[in-house]
């Protein structure tokens, strides 16, 4: 069990169309709306199979939100270094978050976490519909999400039910304590959570090139998203890691400006 609390695509193909806001739809038949190459596009998906489109204005900044649960500090430093990778492509900017504590403050103690990051907000289920990306980090639990991230997604019922966040595309970073604590399985068992919203996931996959293959030093991170060894606690992230959530944040927010790019 871990301890952490923690490339641009090829130009030559075409960006899917995003979804974003669902909206409700009458029961007659769905209605074409012709796209302009002077109109991006936010396709809602709701439960009668009906497509509704909308505008996307133009000189909107795109947010990706960035939505973490760190014990100890490991996975808030990837999240840390991920917002600024988001933030270097423009037009796309991240915002932190944090999911609600489930622990008591007498058990935190009693585990030695340091205090929270009061400047980062708690998170609401009802906000992630604000988000055009979503990269969501948390620490193993046996090779899964810890508790307090699995609570949060539980919490995202209506969302499920309205289809909110249909179409958005999502990734995962994580934390493990020991080199095969979960570093792939944490996130691939995660990917439950995205598939019954028809959430879109988005791997790096070996787009980090030649840092994906060195072996020279004990490094976390693997096709699935960025990641960091915790060890027994005391360990930080190394430059290489940190790298590594760096460049999944100018990955999701490439792949998000696409998505919401005019047609042409």
């Amino acid at each position: 069990m871990g301890k952490g609390g923690g490339c641009v695509p090829s130009k030559k193909q075409k960006p899917p169309v995003a979804t974003g806001n669902t909206t409700s739809a009458a029961p007659s038949a769905p209605r074409e709306i012709p796209i302009t190459s002077e109109e991006a596009v936010d396709v809602d998906v709701v439960a009668d199979s009906t497509v509704v489109v909308e505008q996307q204005p133009a000189d909107q900044t795109l947010k990706v939100f960035i939505v973490f649960y760190s014990m100890y500090g490991h996975v808030e430093s990837l999240a840390k270094r991920m917002k600024k990778g988001v933030d270097g492509i423009d037009g796309v900017e991240a915002v932190l978050y944090r999911v609600a504590e489930t622990l008591s403050q007498e058990v935190l103690d009693k585990m030695h976490a340091p205090p929270k990051d009061e400047s980062i907000p708690i998170i609401t289920a009802a906000e992630l519909e604000k988000a055009d990306g979503l990269l969501f980090g948390f620490p193993t639990r046996y090779g899964a999400m810890a508790a307090q991230m699995k609570a949060f997604f539980d919490s995202t019922g209506q969302l499920w039910q309205e289809q909110k966040l249909a179409g958005k595309p999502a990734g995962f970073f994580v934390s493990t304590g020991t080199q095969g604590g979960g570093q792939e399985t944490t996130a691939w068992t995660a990917i439950t959570q995205l598939a019954h919203h028809g959430m879109l996931f988005v791997p790096i996959g070996y787009t980090f090139g030649a840092g994906m293959f060195s072996m020279d030093e004990v490094k976390g991170g693997s096709p699935y998203g960025a990641g960091v060894y915790a060890g027994d606690g005391s360990r930080e992230a190394s430059e290489t890691e940190l790298s590594l959530a760096e460049h999944q944040g100018k990955y999701m927010a490439s792949i998000v400006k696409r998505m919401f790019s005019s047609s042409s």
